[in-house]
């Protein structure tokens, strides 16, 4: 009878085991295709090009103001350049190309800037100067910016930035596999000392934001995004824990596993990744939390065919989270750093939760469901108050989490929030010299009004949607303690027709440039929220 016992137990593990695996089929091409972004050699030249250098390069990049005619006297085969110039009136945000008449008839491309650019419009340009290289494929580029321009080191890192995107080969699963060849090389001309490794850091975590924002949704489902996420723990010397469902019901997180709970499989959870922080770094960890939908249908509230084609990028703020805590980590920040993501789908099914249900978060709050398409908003509720158990000293977390934010900003800004008022102007101007355009809403108190529920703690979100993107803000705050310094960011900016900025394509990247900005920048986000400084 023992033996029987025995055995009934083993195969109810086994069966238990089986349920809680995600499907296998994509497996093995996941474990094929751990990303890698390292950006191609990057060399400092003092002087400008000479004729032999512009021979041996695919592309000569030249970025000047309208009046140019001094630094492209400096360049090889000047005449050539100065024709370029003289072609028609020149005009500011402008570009012009020809090709040198050297053995690799090297393409030149002038570009005519505003001294006055902003941080977004460098990059726009930098991305526009990239993109005129797009029939040629050029495999050595040089890049030259005109000493009489101000902000050279600016323009030069924008260019940077723009080629590193520009290099980014996307996730493809076609037949023939063809890839067009990478760039081997870039070369600065007459630059100044650059940051070139928090410049390569930034590019390699907004294209790692790009990849697995791009992956089809059977690729990237929980179980597949767990091991890549230990993986790149291991490369990046990451510590990785994995909160599954059965864990998370044991810390009482119901808003998460209300969810989760129309999945397929049971192996939805929250990643938790640290860094420890340059050696010897003691204090409170910076926390980025981010929203890992994988898929969302919308749940029981099930949304149309056209708002649910692209339902595959609402991860994007997880890998925003991930990415710039990689970034930390390859720039040794000297603070520890953790990131916690909610990974998990919004499916629909006979296990889907349903309006008027009422669920209790981890902190003890009861949420009286009125959506189930407010799905990103439950999720992150446990995530957060996890996360905020560690005390950190600034609480950042990403989400594409609200349509009324699209509509109030459009998809060129992204919207912020945060109950440190004085933390307000960091934010835009983070924003500002990133490039990454934020804009901060309201989170006064009375909001929650429109919150208030008759039989729970608060409403999940309301009937008619007005203000969503506040309201969402509201009911995030309830999870995250007063006396922790927070910071909201609704990726409105995730996705865009077009691109933006220096990032071609719908799938944009943002969020990274914004987060390094604000975190390494000065002063501290946390200082200003204690009060240290002014």
């Amino acid at each position: 009878m023992i033996r029987i016992l025995f055995s009934r137990v083993k195969q109810l593990r086994r069966a238990r085991s089986a349920s809680e695996r995600p499907l296998a089929t994509h497996d093995k091409r996941l474990k094929m295709s751990l990303p890698d972004f390292a950006t191609p050699p990057t060399r400092r030249h003092a002087g400008p090009p000479s004729r032999r250098d512009a021979a041996a390069l695919d592309a000569l990049l030249v970025v000047a103001p309208v009046a140019a005619r001094p630094c492209l006297e400096r360049l090889p085969e000047a005449a050539r350049w100065l024709a370029l110039h003289a072609r028609a009136p020149a005009r500011a945000q402008q570009l012009r190309s020809t090709s040198l008449a050297n053995e690799r008839q090297t393409l030149a491309v002038l570009a005519h800037a505003r001294t006055d650019a902003s941080a977004f419009e460098r990059l726009e340009l930098a991305g526009r100067v990239l993109r005129a290289l797009d029939d040629s494929r050029p495999l050595r580029i040089g890049l030259v910016v005109a000493g009489d321009l101000p902000d050279r080191d600016a323009w030069y890192e924008a260019l940077l930035a723009a080629a590193y995107a520009w290099a980014f080969q996307p996730p493809s699963f076609r037949r023939d596999r063809r890839r067009r060849p990478r760039l081997r090389s870039v070369a600065l001309y007459a630059a100044p000392r650059l940051d070139l490794a928090r410049i390569g850091a930034t590019a390699r975590g907004t294209n790692l934001v790009r990849h697995l924002t791009l992956l089809p949704p059977n690729e990237l489902d929980a179980g597949g995004y767990r091991r890549l996420l230990a993986r790149l723990a291991r490369r990046h010397g990451l510590a990785f824990r994995w909160h599954s469902e059965r864990a998370l019901a044991r810390q009482g997180c119901g808003a998460f596993l209300a969810v989760a709970r129309g999945n397929a499989a049971r192996d939805a959870g929250i990643a938790e990744l640290r860094w420890r922080g340059r050696r010897g770094a003691r204090g409170a960890p910076v926390s980025l939390v981010g929203k890992g939908i994988l898929f969302d249908t919308g749940g029981t509230n099930l949304k149309p065919h056209r708002a649910m084609l692209d339902m595959h990028t609402d991860m994007a703020g997880s890998a925003v989270a991930l990415a710039t805590l990689i970034a930390l980590a390859e720039l040794d920040a000297p603070y520890p750093v953790e990131a916690w993501l909610a990974i998990t789908e919004n499916s629909i099914g006979p296990s889907a939760y349903r309006p008027q249900e009422v669920v209790r978060a981890a902190n003890g709050t009861t949420i009286q469901v009125i959506h189930t398409d407010a799905e990103g908003r439950m999720a992150l509720a446990d995530t957060l108050a996890l996360a905020a158990r560690r005390r950190p000293r600034l609480l950042l977390d990403f989400a594409t989490l609200t349509g009324a934010c699209v509509q109030a900003l459009t998809e060129r800004y992204s919207g912020v929030f945060t109950r440190q008022a004085a933390l307000a102007p960091r934010l835009t101007a983070a924003g500002a010299a990133s490039g990454e355009r934020v804009w901060p809403f309201p989170l006064d108190a009375d909001f929650d009004s429109d919150l208030d529920s008759k039989i729970a703690d608060i409403k999940q979100c309301t009937v008619d949607s007005k203000g969503d993107h506040i309201l969402a803000a509201r009911f995030l705050a309830r999870f995250v303690p007063e006396s922790v310094p927070w910071v909201h960011v609704d990726l409105a900016s995730a996705t865009r027709t077009g691109g933006l900025a220096h990032v071609d394509g719908e799938v944009t990247g943002f969020g990274v440039r914004f987060a390094l900005e604000l975190l390494l920048g000065r002063p501290a986000p946390w200082t200003i929220a204690a009060g240290v400084v002014g």
